[in-house]
């Protein structure tokens, strides 16, 4: 595995088979996509809307489509790849939950990172300073955030019930520089970075 991986993609190469179709949805300059080639043999391709970030991908030997993800993936047909994985994306989108769908129609499996709004440094600050809370992972203020549909972990798990997606495996993170810590219990409050494999029921 590439030794400059962010820490959380350590978590998304665990849950991928080897030698998976994989598509990444929001892949930035492809780091992900190019730690699942190394590491899983995978074959990937991406999609992302940043000019320079589809530049930085291709420049690297990466297969990636210039596109916007509020679009939805009308071109591609119905479980037609192993894995659709977005990391950190979706609090980024105006539909948040028609891309889901969207994802658990185009893959097998899904695979989807949220940072956690319901984390306790969160609640913390918005409880005692009465101000928009900003982390490692949320740190813009509300003025210039990219931000627009925070959520918990909590509320994500009833999105996936009520949408008849069912959870395979739930890996709730506290994230650091170049590490993180696996949070046993009471995740929702504990953890500020969660990490869902998913399918269609």
């Amino acid at each position: 595995m590439p030794d400059k991986i962010r820490p959380e993609f350590r978590c998304i190469v665990d849950m991928v088979e080897p030698g998976s179709s994989v598509l990444d949805m929001g892949c930035g300059e492809g780091h992900l996509m190019r730690a699942l080639q190394v590491s899983k043999r995978a074959r990937v391709q991406g999609i992302e809307l940043s000019d320079t970030a589809v530049q930085e991908c291709v420049a690297n030997g990466l297969f990636v489509y210039h596109g916007d993800l509020d679009e939805g993936l009308a071109d591609f047909n119905d479980q037609s790849v192993d894995y659709v994985i977005l990391t950190s994306t979706l609090q980024v989108l105006h539909r948040p939950d028609f891309l889901i769908m969207e994802a658990a129609r185009v893959g097998k499996r899904c695979i989807i990172s949220i940072p956690n709004f319901g984390y306790w440094r969160v609640r913390f600050q918005l409880m005692c300073f009465g101000e928009m809370p900003r982390t490692k992972n949320l740190p813009y203020e509300w003025y210039n955030s990219p931000n627009i549909h925070l959520t918990t972990l909590r509320d994500f798990r009833r999105f996936c019930k009520e949408r008849g997606l069912r959870i395979l495996r739930e890996t709730d993170l506290v994230l650091g520089e170049d590490m993180y810590k696996v949070v046993p219990a009471l995740p929702n409050f504990f953890a500020d970075y969660g990490i869902f494999l998913l399918e269609h029921e």
